[in-house]
């Protein structure tokens, strides 16, 4: 019986992704192991992994657009297709020089997303690659940034009936766009063409997931199936979230005057 088993280990762009559009704006170097994607005025690029994954702990690290990079996005997400798609998002939205970026995170189970939370760094993004990286397993959701967990988006569907991503396999997926109608202070700021092209670079792509195979006895026997997140790491996670976080859909009463989604009491 088919299954997503056999395990994925590689960080060689070359074998691992396809430039999926762009016009040549995508690029593959250094022998599979730097990408770039640019950005001008005429088009943005993205590339996706040529296999899909079924849980799995998928490590990039990744050197934003420098200087003003106000108007753009550099996403990295993993997706599933459909209406009823699942995916997990790290959006960098780009701001003037010298202002700092924000992570936008959101995460989407059976087509429902509106879980925006929003994050400042504590480091330069632009200066050097940090590593960004999404733990999937069947516990639970967590984003991470060097090592450091951001945000964990737990599997309630037993206890509370909150969808979780669970059945559907997803691919991953980067892009550089442009969004200057919202990205940047609510679309206030635009994208100053002068400054392009944009580029943003990754390396150290690290996809340990399942794909599909001969069943699941493999997957199951990988540290990250069962992983949770320790005393040490709660106490990161709580470090960022009370220093660096700017929003959280979990406390907009506003947004949500029929009561907060049921995940906010767990999440």
């Amino acid at each position: 019986m088919a299954g997503f088993a056999s395990l994925v280990n590689a960080g060689n762009f070359d074998q691992d992704v396809d430039i999926s559009w762009g016009d040549g704006r995508g690029k593959i170097l250094n022998n599979g192991q730097l990408l770039s994607l640019s950005l001008d005025k005429s088009s943005g690029s993205g590339f996706q992994s040529k296999n899909e994954y079924l849980f799995g702990k998928i490590d990039t690290q990744i050197k934003l657009v420098a200087g003003n990079s106000a108007g753009t996005v550099t996403a990295y997400y993993l997706s599933s297709q459909g209406p009823t798609h699942d995916e997990v998002d790290f959006e960098f939205l780009g701001n003037l020089s010298g202002d700092p970026y924000i992570l936008h995170t959101n995460l989407f189970s059976q087509g429902k997303g509106n879980r925006e939370v929003q994050f400042y760094l504590w480091f330069d993004p632009t200066k050097d690659f940090h590593t960004y990286s999404i733990l999937w397993n069947p516990i639970h959701i967590v984003f991470y940034v060097d090592g450091i967990p951001i945000r964990e988006f737990k599997n309630l569907e037993a206890t509370k009936g909150v969808p979780f991503p669970k059945n559907q396999p997803m691919k991953l997926y980067a892009s550089l766009w442009d969004a200057e109608d919202w990205a940047t202070r609510g679309g206030l700021v635009k994208t100053d063409w002068t400054q392009a092209p944009f580029v943003a670079s990754f390396r150290s792509f690290n996809p340990d997931g399942c794909v599909e195979g001969d069943g699941n006895s493999s997957c199951n026997s990988k540290g990250w199936m069962n992983q949770e997140l320790d005393g040490e790491s709660l106490n990161r996670l709580r470090w960022v979230q009370k220093n660096y976080m700017v929003y959280n859909y979990c406390s907009d009463v506003k947004r949500f005057p029929q009561g907060l989604p049921t995940e906010c009491s767990a999440n």
